[in-house]
């Protein structure tokens, strides 16, 4: 794979990069007018998908960082986007192009002082791993394999203009009116300033890897704090297939319900004990073992559940409170849901919505085991999501609905619902660690 020997610092040069990208998105929208005048109109959208993912990914994967991690949260929302976007999203999962051998050594020397020759037995200086924020390579210390993470340089200064430019796009893809809409966006900008800074991940690691020892087939690395800083950490190298690579090849049934009932069960104990969990529940975040362990890496991403949103959250996933109309409602205020202000259309609309949601939505919450191959529950959720996405009245309303904490929450459940399918795990216990 091509290597990247500098990457866009600057907020003029992130910038210009992005707009130069507009500008091909531009030429791309008039050869579809064109083309749909040869073509079907479906088969020309289709292209015009495939063009423009392929574009935006393209410059966004020269930007990593907050950019390229938009996108990768994006890929996870597979019933928003089209199909093209989301194929080119999540390859900013765990592959895109790294940095180059001469900008890692440079980057060792800012922060240790010294290159990773005099830091390790021997460092491979061509990663094993590329991601939106940081690479992963290879190294040796005293016997011991060793993965070393190392930021790109720029991440951590550029998040605030880097979401300041995808602000826009963000706002008119998810219906956010300007009015109240900066809490959400700064939600996702504290957490990204959190995620570069390496320390806190130590930390966080290392405290929830004690914490879940207890639950069966689930493993953790080791994290090396002399041999780390705030921009590089030092870690037990975890053999093992990403959790995608296990899923498209794995064809032991029982072995896949055994991560998926690990992976749960792992969520479940976050949540309902922890009452803080790793919110980033992507594929390139775990691995599998060759016994068929899970491997749960990267902490920088961890949610916090405050007790006022954790309640009435988990209230609401129980059948007889979804059903019980006065109760329900009482919620949907608490969680931000609906507003004082709201007209009577408004409290009718959204009232509605999210009684359908929630009916679907929390159907793994409320038995003792589930099926996670169900693939008609999927497609339920799918089509839901298409329905909404699709529904011009709500296009016309305020779509700022809902307390902050849902950015996150829902994304970590919408995350582990789809790795739990692509898993195909079956007869999962719901409730070892909690109940509703």
């Amino acid at each position: 794979m091509k290597t990247i020997d500098k990457i866009p610092i600057s907020k003029i040069q992130r910038a210009s990069k992005l707009v130069s990208t507009g500008a091909k998105v531009g030429v791309n929208y008039l050869k579809y007018y064109g083309d749909k005048m040869v073509n079907s109109t479906e088969e020309a959208k289709d292209r015009l998908n495939k063009n423009n993912a392929e574009d935006i990914y393209d410059s966004l994967k020269q930007l990593k960082g907050s950019a390229l991690k938009v996108a990768q949260m994006l890929s996870m929302e597979k019933s928003l986007l089209p199909q093209a976007y989301v194929e080119k999203f999540s390859l900013s999962q765990f592959s895109v192009p790294p940095l180059s051998p001469a900008l890692v050594i440079k980057t060792f020397k800012q922060y240790f002082g010294k290159p990773p020759n005099e830091l390790f037995d021997t460092f491979n200086a061509t990663s094993v791993n590329a991601a939106s924020i940081g690479q992963v390579h290879a190294a040796e210390k005293n016997g011991k394999k060793l993965a070393v993470k190392i930021q790109y340089p720029g991440v951590a200064e550029s998040i605030s203009s880097d979401l300041a430019m995808v602000k826009p796009i963000a706002m008119s893809m998810f219906n956010i009116k300007g009015k109240d809409s900066d809490k959400y966006f700064k939600e996702v900008e504290t957490k990204l300033i959190e995620e570069t800074n390496y320390i806190l991940e130590i930390e966080q690691s290392k405290e929830v890897a004690k914490a879940c020892a207890h639950i069966p087939n689930l493993l953790f690395p080791q994290y090396y704090e002399e041999l780390s800083s705030e921009r590089i950490i030092t870690m037990d190298y975890m053999h093992g297939k990403h959790l995608s690579e296990f899923t498209a090849i794995n064809q032991d049934a029982d072995k896949a319900n055994q991560v998926g009932q690990a992976l749960w069960d792992f969520y479940m104990f976050q949540i309902h004990k922890l009452k803080k969990v790793h919110a980033d529940p992507h594929p390139g975040n775990f691995l599998v073992s060759e016994e068929g362990k899970l491997i749960a890496l990267d902490f920088g991403c961890m949610k916090h559940i405050p007790d006022a949103f954790y309640t009435p959250y988990f209230e609401l996933a129980k059948k007889e409170n979804i059903d019980n109309q006065e109760l329900f409602l009482t919620k949907l205020y608490e969680l931000e849901i609906l507003k004082e202000e709201d007209s009577t259309e408004e409290i009718a609309f959204f009232t509605e919505m999210f009684h359908k949601m929630l009916s679907l939505f929390a159907k793994p919450l409320q038995g003792e085991t589930f099926d996670f191959s169900d693939e008609y529950f999927f497609k339920e959720i799918a089509a839901l999501g298409e329905h909404y996405s699709k529904n011009t009245e709500l296009r016309k309303m305020n779509g700022n609905r809902g307390s902050k904490h849902f950015i996150y929450i829902n994304r970590t459940f919408f995350g582990l619902y789809n790795l739990m399918f692509d898993l195909k795990a079956k007869h999962i216990k719901i409730n070892n660690f909690y109940t509703l």
